[in-house]
């Protein structure tokens, strides 16, 4: 188990998915995903909620996860979300992310629906039977209406060798001693809050599914990599750099301001798939401003080391 652990340690950058004209832009995305490889992130999250999974064809999914095999070419773990509200719809697309070549997968908890906790068990439990890849359970109640909890956790560990992980984005740092005390330090934990990444690690987390690092990957590896060098005060100098846009980021509804902020970085248009529409012309001069001062205070903090 040490070694799988080591395999989920670091930052994993949750992808947005580009679009120009209604249509993916694969050349924004390559971009995108060679600039964290080169920033030394650990795994690569496509087809996620960042990535705007919900208003993806199946064909566009299996796309991105194949195309993000190809160009990690190893350099990075690929895990591809593949949740749905449908256990039947997950089943299949999990039986897809494998086919294209994911290493492992991210499952969000149903939405919409709100199941019980037996109803989870039993979502997962179909999905862990249709795949032989690590999965990591993906807690997300703002956006689910739905917690995992960590006694269903526990199960889910005992019952299933794949079910090795989970996505804690609840924005509780106490989930993380609560889920360790069910199921034990075998499990892999993630934070699912970039601005909760220092705490989470602080309590027994091993890495972050970031946002953040779509447009700051650099800082993001540096924050994890402190921590995991015993340098806890320039970890905090890092969370603090990282913590003004780690909550611009989330001014609206995601992915919209960070597809605002890598526009205004040049790296990605701004464009998303209804219902969701670009940030008001108020959070994107906001957003400017975050970016402004972020630039400002990391150059200052590359020349204070």
């Amino acid at each position: 188990m040490a070694a799988l652990a080591d395999r989920f340690s670091g930052v994993f950058t949750a992808l947005v998915t580009p679009f120009r004209n209604g249509e993916i832009d694969y050349e924004a995305y390559d971009a995108l995903v060679e600039r964290q490889i080169a920033a030394g992130v650990a795994g690569l999250v496509p087809v996620g909620t960042t990535g705007e999974a919900a208003t993806l064809s199946d064909d566009e999914a299996v796309a991105l996860i194949a195309r993000t095999v190809r160009l990690a070419k190893g350099r990075a773990l690929v895990m591809a979300g593949a949740g749905a509200n449908d256990t039947r719809k997950t089943v299949e697309k999990v039986r897809q992310a494998e086919k294209a070549g994911a290493d492992a997968l991210l499952i969000v908890t149903p939405y919409y629906n709100k199941p019980t906790q037996a109803g989870l068990v039993a979502h997962y439990a179909a999905a862990a039977a249709a795949t032989g890849l690590p999965v990591m359970l993906y807690s997300v109640p703002g956006r689910c209406g739905v917690e995992i909890a960590p006694q269903t956790c526990a199960a889910l560990m005992e019952a299933h060798d794949t079910i090795v992980a989970i996505k804690e984005a609840g924005g509780q740092p106490a989930r993380v001693t609560q889920l360790r005390a069910a199921c034990g330090e075998d499990l892999i934990i993630h934070s699912g809050d970039d601005g909760l990444t220092l705490p989470f690690l602080s309590l027994g987390a091993v890495g972050v599914t970031s946002v953040v690092a779509n447009v700051a990957p650099r800082e993001m590896v540096a924050l994890v990599q402190a921590w995991r060098d015993g340098e806890t005060d320039r970890a905090l100098r890092l969370h603090e750099l990282v913590a003004e846009l780690a909550d611009g980021l989330f001014i609206e509804s995601n992915p919209g301001p960070v597809k605002a902020a890598l526009a205004l970085s040049n790296l990605a248009g701004p464009e998303l798939r209804l219902p969701l529409v670009p940030v008001s012309e108020a959070n994107r001069q906001r957003l400017a401003g975050i970016l402004n001062r972020f630039g400002s205070a990391a150059a200052t903090f590359q020349e204070m080391r």
